[in-house]
């Protein structure tokens, strides 16, 4: 597991970075939290510490806010014309650009993420993002509206105001630039809050916004913890909506806590448990290739991984045994090392629950096909796993394990096939592996879930929406309805005299 960023038996990296951002980033300045304190980010290869972070909580959320407030209310980026909000958007995307190796290896350091991956896509991709919504910033329009008596009106479309993002730790610079991108091109300022796990790129990115010229208090970044940081942003009365993406539970309190306090509307990308159905006409090489891929990208760390898989009888066994062999072949190690395609978990807490699910697995009377353990004796590596006849009650079918860990189950008709990837309280997304045009359009149309790939996985774009149904969650990132979940519909109505027209 070694690499010239040193392997993962506690070596000091030979060109790590210095962290030049530990503090909150509240009205354009880097500042301790109030109460002082602060926690360790940690190192998921060997479990060493990064950093100390500072820890913001409720008095540090309030001053973000009136802060985010006092930008929104008076200063001037909602006034800015859309256009000048775009240039500013896109400088902030061309420092992203010029600092992408020390982004990628900070997300790599932080979230144990392959280095090559964040380098190439990850990090250029967010430049794109920003690049994106600032090309919508100054096409934001109402419509005309033809009334059915003497009367005219028309629609404006204002920015909702102070927002909170609220965001994970599995895609930190992903989620950031999903959410925020939107919320800056609508003409909103904002709080966000990272996940206490990867707090090193949300920092180095609100330095970066400033240095862009995004004014004071529009962009504020405030590290901490969910039951403290992150409620405090939920139930802020000054913070005008919340855009939250983690567990189907936190959801539940986040949504909680909006009703109580001003009635914000939230947005809730949550849980998945996402099937992959691949029928007897598929190629067995694509479609094991995009199985494997589907449950080990990214570790498993994903809210899409395709955790469930069905495969039609007639190719079963074919199947099982190509998949096994290349689970086999997958390499996991240091994921600054070019030739490992997994690095570890995320951090101890997330290794020891996707453990015991495993040891669940082995209990319930699952097939261990492959994997199933630790690799190494130090940092949180876990072995491609692949289980096989097991029932749709099992934990491991019904429970988001977020790690590298397969439940693999075969069917027979269409018509089972589809009722059993229904069979979830989530709705994220699903895929389906078919040549046959009529069984495609059939299935996509009967599963219900926020996006689903035909012949494809993780087929993710900045111009596709993307968000759940059913437990999964509502609202939707990426594409236009994320700029318009950030903008308020305002009717203006006037009346008409002797007008030859209505």
């Amino acid at each position: 597991m070694g690499s010239d960023y040193g392997g993962s038996n506690g070596t000091t990296l030979e060109k790590m970075p210095t962290i030049k951002f530990t503090k909150l980033f509240i009205n354009g300045e880097f500042v301790d939290s109030v109460s002082g304190k602060t926690f360790e980010t940690v190192d998921p290869r060997n479990g060493s510490v990064l950093a100390k972070i500072a820890e913001g909580d409720e008095n540090d959320v309030d001053l973000a806010a009136k802060a985010a407030r006092a930008a929104f209310d008076h200063g001037p980026w909602p006034r800015l014309s859309g256009y000048e909000r775009g240039r500013i958007m896109m400088k902030f995307a061309d420092l992203i650009e010029q600092n992408v190796e020390e982004l990628a290896t900070l997300e790599s350091l932080d979230a144990g993420k392959l280095f090559s991956w964040n380098k190439m896509f990850d990090i250029p991709g967010q430049a794109a993002t920003l690049r994106y919504y600032a090309g919508a910033a100054d096409k934001i329009h109402g419509d005309v509206l033809k009334m059915s008596r003497e009367l005219q009106a028309y629609t404006l479309l204002e920015p909702i105001g102070v927002v909170g993002h609220i965001i994970p730790w599995n895609f930190p610079s992903t989620m950031f630039f999903a959410k925020v991108s939107p919320a800056l091109a609508a003409g909103c300022t904002m709080i966000i809050k990272p996940a206490e796990q990867t707090p090193l790129t949300a920092l180095f990115y609100a330095h970066l916004a400033k240095l862009a010229g995004i004014p004071d208090g529009v962009l504020n970044v405030v590290t901490g913890f969910g039951p403290t940081a992150g409620a405090a942003i939920s139930s802020h009365m000054d913070i005008d909506m919340v855009s939250f993406t983690g567990s189907t539970e936190v959801g539940r309190e986040i949504m909680k806590a909006a009703a109580m306090s001003n009635l914000k509307p939230v947005s809730l990308e949550l849980g998945g448990k996402s099937p992959l159905i691949i029928f007897d006409d598929a190629d067995i090489e694509m479609a094991s290739d995009l199985a494997l891929m589907g449950i080990l990208f990214n570790k498993g760390e994903i809210c899409v991984a395709s955790s469930r898989v069905y495969v039609q009888e007639g190719i079963y066994n074919e199947f099982v045994k190509k998949l096994v062999e290349k689970a086999k072949a997958w390499v996991v190690g240091d994921p600054f090392d070019p030739q490992v395609r997994q690095g570890p978990q995320v951090d101890k807490t997330q290794f020891d629950k996707i453990l015991s699910y495993i040891e669940h697995g082995k209990r319930e009377g699952g097939t261990l096909l492959t994997g199933g353990k630790r690799i190494g004796n130090e940092g949180y590596y876990i072995e491609p796993t692949i289980f096989a006849d097991v029932k749709e009650d099992m934990l491991i079918v019904k429970d988001e394990i977020f790690g590298p860990v397969m439940a693999l189950m075969k069917f027979k008709t269409i018509e089972e096939g589809i009722t059993r990837a229904n069979n979830s309280k989530y709705g994220l997304a699903a895929g389906i592996v078919t040549k046959d045009l009529n069984v495609a359009n059939t299935v996509s149309r009967s599963i219900r879930a926020g996006i689903i790939w035909i012949n494809c996985y993780f087929a993710f774009d900045r111009d596709c929406p993307y968000g759940g149904y059913k437990m999964s969650g509502f609202g939707r990132d990426f594409g236009l309805e994320a700029l318009h979940k950030y903008l308020q519909v305002k009717s203006v109505v006037t009346p008409i005299y002797n007008s030859p027209w209505l």
